[in-house]
This record gives structure tokens, C-alpha cells and sequence, in this order.
């Protein structure tokens, strides 16, 4: 069953806007996100309710955090009965860290959101990464496939290496441009993200571990031992390194990266703190 949601509204290019109106992606939506009685969900970009409808009643709290002010007044007629919080926002400043210490619980995250900030939403997640417990999204499939890439293909990049060192990534399934208003040139795909209680591996310096892997990826085309000079502004690469400098970044597995990142914040920055 579908039924149209745009109701007149004009679409905002700025916003990235495209309507899901296929009723029954946003039920399978929904039935993946799982909802329990006890959960604190925040979703993301809740548009005209299609999501919403399939959640609202169905968790303790939920939290729908919407950009587009034309839309706040018609979701908070249409779901405050329900106990639905309206927030009208950017879920890019919302405060994940005061959200969990409201309710006394990480929050789960949940949402169809504009393409164009992606990126920027699953950085913030993972940069509050204590305050959240899981995040389903749909994106664009190319995005998605890049999320859950393994480690010597093209795909497998800065975001695979960084969600994958804090979280568990799953595909879960795709979804056709047809179930979108205005119809996208992609196809997109939902991802579930199941944060870790702790990174998979342990960095000496988590922000030299960031840069580090931004510097390789950035050249990826170049060898180990090139990228490494031109990250560590020398032109001989430190000896004693637990991988071949002559392999690609793509070759390398989170663990080695993460190993790598260690010895070098070792080699110029020291000995590690005790303890970590």
C-alpha cells in the first residue's frame, strides 16, 4: 500500500528533502528498528510522519527531531497525543550526551535522512558514541556499501575503518527511488549501527589514529611508507613498524591500522600513558 505525503508541500533542495511515502518500507523500517517498550528513539528528520506513525506509542519515549519548520506543527497535531516529542532542530547540534542523562540511558537513533549529511550524522553519533546504543538509517546504497566494506577492495575506506572500530555494521536491505517523493537517482539501503560497549582495538591517541588514517586513505593510491612521510612531515619513515610500509591502505585491517597508529604515537610523542 502507498499513499503520497508531500500533500503540497514544496520540497526544499537546501534540505536535501525526499519524502518516503511506501508504506510498507516504513513498516519494515520499523519492525528492524525493533522497538521496545523501555527504549529512549530518536528520530532523525521524521518529515511528514511516514516513520513515525510505524514508532509513535510503540517506545517508553520518542524523540523526533525535524529541520524544516513547516512540518513541526502538522507532526505535533498529529503525534502529541501519542506522547511523541517534537523537537524542532538540527539533529547535527542536538546534545546526545544531555538526551541520555535526561532519561538515564543511551538513546537509540533511528531515521530516513537527507543524503547530503550523512557523514556528518554518523560522525556525531560515533563522537557521542557513549550516549548512543544502535542507529538504523537509510542513505544512499553506494554510502552504505562503502560502510561495510571489507578491507582490500575499493569500497573500504576512512568511514568502514571508523565504524568498524567502534560499531558492528549490518546491510539490512534496499530500497527502490520509487519509494520516494520527489523520486532520487539512487537507490538507497537502511544500515544498522550496533555501538560497541568498547573499541574493537585500543588507540594510544584516538585523535592521532583519526588523523593518521585520513592521511593514508587521502593518498590511497600511494604506499604505506609514502603517506606515512608526507603525515609525519619526514622523509624516512621510523623503523621497527608492525606492517610492511610497501603495502596500500586498503590493504590493511582495522587492527592493523589501529597497531600501526600505536607505534608511531609511541615513536613521537613517547612513551604510552600507563594504562592504555
Amino acid at each position: 500500500m502507498k499513499s503520497g505525503t508531500t500533500k503540497g508541500l514544496r520540497l526544499k533542495r537546501s534540505l536535501g528533502q525526499h519524502f518516503l511515502w511506501d508504506e510498507n518500507i516504513a513498516r519494515k523500517i520499523a519492525e528492524s528498528i525493533a522497538p521496545q517498550p523501555d527504549d529512549v528513539l530518536l528520530e532523525i528528520g521524521p518529515g511528514q510522519g511516514a516513520l513515525t506513525r510505524y514508532l509513535a506509542g510503540q517506545v517508553g519515549h520518542l524523540i523526533a527531531v525535524e529541520l524544516d519548520d513547516r512540518v513541526i506543527a502538522g507532526l505535533r497535531e498529529r503525534f502529541g497525543a501519542a506522547g511523541v516529542e517534537i523537537v524542532h532542530g538540527d539533529i547535527l547540534e542536538t546534545d546526545l550526551e544531555a538526551l541520555a542523562a535526561r532519561f538515564g540511558r543511551p538513546v537509540r537513533v533511528a531515521g530516513n535522512i537527507p543524503y547530503n549529511i550523512t557523514s556528518p550524522i554518523l560522525f556525531h553519533v560515533l563522537d557521542h558514541r557513549a550516549a548512543v546504543s544502535d542507529l538504523t538509517i537509510m542513505m544512499q546504497r553506494e554510502v552504505a556499501r562503502r560502510l561495510v566494506a571489507e578491507p582490500g577492495g575499493k569500497e573500504y575506506g576512512i568511514p568502514a575503518v571508523f565504524c568498524r572500530l567502534f560499531a558492528d555494521m549490518e546491510l539490512l536491505f534496499d530500497v527502490s527511488p520509487q519509494s520516494f517523493v520527489p523520486v532520487p537517482a539512487v537507490t538507497s539501503s537502511v544500515i544498522r549501527m550496533t555501538i560497541l560497549p568498547r573499541p574493537r582495538f585500543t588507540t594510544a591517541d584516538e585523535p592521532f589514529f583519526r588523523a593518521m588514517v585520513r592521511a593514508v586513505f587521502g593518498q590511497r593510491r600511494k604506499t604505506l611508507r609514502n603517506t606515512l612521510r608526507s603525515f609525519l612531515g619526514t622523509s624516512v619513515v621510523p623503523p621497527g613498524l608492525p606492517v610492511d610500509t610497501g603495502r596500500r591502505p586498503e590493504e590493511l585491517t582495522v587492527g592493523e591500522l589501529v597497531e600501526l597508529s600505536n607505534v608511531l604515537y609511541t615513536k613521537t610523542h613517547g612513551t604510552l600513558p600507563s594504562g592504555r
